[in-house]
């Protein structure tokens, strides 16, 4: 049974949309949207459809399914801010991509952490890098479908404390806490599909994207972040944490991802402002505006 785990904290005028990972779930992006929140945008960690319950619950759902479930989410909270910047995690990042890609005139800017175009980091084990492609040929001659890859260790966490807490997580079945203890072959067909058909659509991605990616990333080497630097048409800056593994938003350089995305976010909306010649501050966009101050704890 999928339980409900989306999360809407009430800010200013400047709202960010925050896309967890593939078998992931909200969890994984609240500690960033904290943040952003005490910063004063108005933040929105939705659940990707199919997500938070059992592997049953995600196989009746495709790519399309999830993305759709990003594009309501999108149209919720636009209703609800006058500039929205939409942010991921690993395939999160990838539909935040295609997100920015489809809507160039509404979305700000783009948070693109770890993005997963294929799982080639260094502990995926060596038959599923070169073999990947197979996975397009059984789902069409329907074989294998009940497979699962099943997650190992450092479940994309350098920092052994909290790895050993999600670990427990994952393997009492409790997938709205820390998502699923594995992959299902069927969903990875899927994402792989997300992700080519992303690729050719980047070119298409105008606004600035922060792009931040672990140098030591487990799951998806770096070369997908430099893909995007080097193919969106919008500036990008590039961030290489030095201290972390896949997943940047809880792992040990959470504060420097936080403080990273408030500084460029609220950037972009200082510019948009200036070009727009507002006669709006910052002040009325954030209640109880001040200058980015680090994120301690």
């Amino acid at each position: 049974m999928i339980q409900d785990v989306e999360y809407l904290m009430e800010g200013g005028r400047a709202g960010v949309l925050l896309i967890h990972g593939l078998t992931g779930t909200p969890n994984e992006m609240r500690l960033l949207g904290k943040g952003l929140h005490r910063a004063g945008f108005t933040v929105y960690g939705m659940q990707l459809a199919g997500h938070c319950g059992d592997e049953k619950d995600l196989l009746q759902t495709s790519w399309k399914d999830w993305y759709a479930s990003v594009e309501r989410a999108a149209e919720k909270l636009q209703a609800r801010v006058d500039h929205f910047f939409v942010a991921g995690l690993s395939m999160g990042a990838v539909l935040a991509l295609k997100l920015a890609a489809d809507h160039p005139d509404k979305v700000a800017g783009v948070g693109v952490y770890g993005p997963t175009f294929t799982y080639d980091g260094w502990s995926i084990p060596g038959y599923a890098k070169r073999w990947g492609f197979l996975l397009h040929a059984f789902k069409k001659l329907n074989l294998f479908q009940n497979r699962v890859f099943n997650e190992h260790p450092p479940y994309g966490l350098k920092d052994e404390r909290l790895r050993a807490t999600v670990a427990a997580s994952m393997q009492s079945g409790d997938s709205a806490a820390a998502g699923l203890a594995g992959n299902p072959w069927a969903s990875l067909t899927e994402m792989l599909e997300l992700s080519a058909k992303t690729k050719r659509q980047l070119r298409q991605v105008t606004a600035p994207c922060l792009v931040m990616h672990a140098e030591e990333d487990d799951i998806a080497d770096i070369k997908n972040s430099l893909l995007v630097q080097k193919r969106v048409s919008g500036p990008v800056e590039m961030v290489v944490l030095r201290d972390s593994y896949h997943m940047i938003t809880i792992d040990r350089e959470r504060r420097t991802v936080v403080n990273k995305s408030i500084e460029v976010f609220q950037g972009i909306v200082q510019q948009r402002l200036t070009k727009a010649a507002s006669r709006q501050t910052l002040q009325d966009i954030f209640p109880e505006y001040s200058p980015v101050r680090a994120v301690k704890g």
